[in-house]
């Protein structure tokens, strides 16, 4: 976020004085003054109903915490819960982590605030988590910055720093550090403001909460950009159940006027959530809008997951560029991405949860439940269609690098392999560039003959492997987690691809794996794919395999990651 200045007094004037006469007012003066009765009605979009859940906040996940005598089993540590915690993805100490939010960095310190429910490893009696970290990689916990309290449970939100109080809010000229966030009862959904007089460690409820309020029990998950060209504060909001992201004004973080509506576009779904509005450089130069919201469920490869639509944003209105929409992921366990305000050098950075709606209660761990991603760098670039997409790479893991584990192979024959053994409870990194040689002519037709595939294994003697391959004849990646053992459930399914450049036999790939996590970041960054994985025994070797081609490894890296977080892990 860049930095706030005061805005000119015709600019408030006019949007104090928007405010006096209510939005409800100013939409239905407007309305009226538009109407043409000979211009036929646009169809109306279903109407989905706004108040269904009776006994918790209105969200299509279960949240059995808030069931009385839903979760009366203690919390209790397992093997299981030291074996699969990552040691460089941040977790929760005990109980259930989902969206990260408030996402903001305060000069100093990056903050993560997190959905937290402290009492049980199950979604409920949300709180807000808080974490600081001075590199986005090392992270120290804080107490909880935000309670649930009688109004309600702290849902997703965001927070901002008013470097100039051109809000109005804080004591002296030199601001500080502001949460919007819903409250959220079986009722209603709100939006709250609190603030914090201790640079984000704990935050004061603003006296006349809520600043805003639709009466709906869909209507969640603010986000709140300083939008520097017109001098003014916009929030960018879910209507969930409605499909539609709302867009307010405000010029004192407390007074809000309604904008304008995007949607209903992009996938079908239950709930449209977590949205998040931001700049992203386009490689090449330039910047472009990208919208980012999530949806659960709905996701093509089921459950959760996060799309976006790159356009332009006036401050008033978001316009795409086209009907196309992205995924920010090709496999299933990346959700509610959210992404860093008042950043340096307005650099794009996101965290997305580490976990799906579908299976994320009830993981093999007893203890803890929830990661996060790891920081990702994010930029736009055209494909080899021309398409404007995001890329998304890790931020700055290189800083975690031991020392190289040898792999030296530079050539794999048709049906042969290479192998190297990995350190124990350990988070690896691989990065590879390969070319899978063209089909020899005098091969015959079929499967064997028409095709290279390159497949990356992680494995180990109990007969589990994680694959990752690449077939060269379709130009597509593939993931495949089926055969790891540790943990089955009717939706946790087990293969995912997506497509990379077509004719072209190359690709790059750099993947983190990393106890029960693992990133794939391949073609520069335009496919990621996240998974959560559960192998029943460590996977202690990695091998490589040529299949119906030889194969050339241009370069090949392999690096053990140091541990960042003070956790109890297998290491």
């Amino acid at each position: 976020m860049t930095d706030v200045t005061t805005p000119n007094l015709s600019r408030r004037f006019a949007l104090s004085s928007i405010v006096a006469l209510g939005a409800a007012g100013l939409g239905a003066g407007a309305r009226a003054a538009d109407t043409k009765p000979s211009t036929p009605e646009k169809p109306t979009p279903p109407q989905a109903p706004d108040a269904t859940h009776k006994a918790e906040p209105n969200a299509s996940h279960p949240s059995p915490a808030d069931q009385p005598g839903g979760t009366s089993h203690p919390v209790v540590k397992t093997e299981s819960d030291i074996f699969y915690r990552p040691t460089i993805h941040f977790t929760p100490t005990i109980g259930f982590m989902n969206d990260p939010n408030g996402l903001v960095f305060d000069g100093t310190n990056f903050h993560l605030y997190y959905q937290y429910d402290p009492f049980a490893p199950y979604a409920g009696h949300v709180h807000w988590g808080h974490a600081t970290s001075s590199d986005l990689l090392h992270w120290q916990d804080q107490p909880i910055a935000i309670s649930e309290t009688r109004d309600g449970e702290a849902f997703t939100g965001c927070a901002v720093i008013d470097r100039t109080n051109a809000s109005g809010l804080f004591e002296n000229a030199q601001g500080g550090m502001a949460a919007l966030y819903t409250r959220a009862s079986p009722h209603r959904q709100a939006q709250y403001l609190a603030i914090s007089h201790d640079n984000g460690q704990t935050f004061t409820e603003h006296a006349h909460n809520p600043v805003l309020d639709i009466g709906s029990n869909s209507f969640r998950d603010p986000q709140v950009i300083f939008h520097e060209p017109t001098k003014q504060w916009v929030m960018v909001v879910a209507k969930s159940r409605l499909h539609q992201i709302a867009f307010y004004a405000s010029i004192d973080l407390v007074h809000w006027v309604h904008l304008s509506d995007f949607g209903p576009s992009g996938l079908f779904g239950v709930d449209y959530e977590c949205p998040n509005l931001i700049e992203v450089p386009l490689e090449g130069g330039g910047r472009r809008w990208v919208l980012f919201v999530s949806v659960n469920p709905g996701g093509p490869t089921g459950g959760s997951i996060t799309q976006y639509f790159v356009g332009e944003f006036d401050g008033t209105r978001f316009i795409p560029d086209d009907t196309v929409i992205g995924l920010t992921d090709f496999a299933k366990d990346a959700y509610a991405m959210q992404v860093y305000s008042n950043m340096p050098q307005d650099e794009a950075v996101s965290i997305a949860w580490l976990g799906n709606w579908q299976y994320c209660q009830e993981l093999p761990t007893q203890s803890w439940r929830g990661a996060m991603t790891l920081p990702r760098t994010m930029t736009l670039k055209r494909d080899f269609a021309g398409w404007i997409r995001l890329a998304q790479t890790p931020r700055h893991i290189e800083t975690l690098r031991g020392t190289a584990i040898p792999f030296a192979t530079r050539r794999i024959a048709a049906g042969s392999s290479a192998q190297v053994a990995l350190p124990p409870g350990t988070a690896i990194e691989l990065a590879m560039s390969v070319t899978v040689d063209e089909r020899p002519h005098d091969l015959p037709l079929g499967d064997k003959g028409r095709t290279g595939r390159f497949i990356i294994v992680f494995g180990n003697e109990q007969g589990e492997t994680l694959t990752i391959g690449f077939d060269a004849f379709s130009g597509q990646l593939w993931l495949d987690r089926n055969d790891l053992k540790g943990f089955a459930q009717p939706f946790f399914t087990g293969q995912f691809s997506t497509v990379l450049n077509p004719d072209d036999r190359h690709f790059d790939i750099r993947l983190i794996l990393d106890a029960s996590t693992l990133e794939i970041f391949a073609n520069g960054g335009l496919s990621v794919g996240t998974a959560l994985i559960f192998p029943a025994g460590p996977l202690d070797f990695l091998r490589l395999e040529a299949s119906g081609a030889a194969t050339t490894v241009e370069s090949l890296s392999l690096y053990p990651l140091k541990k960042t977080m003070p956790r109890d892990t297998a290491i």
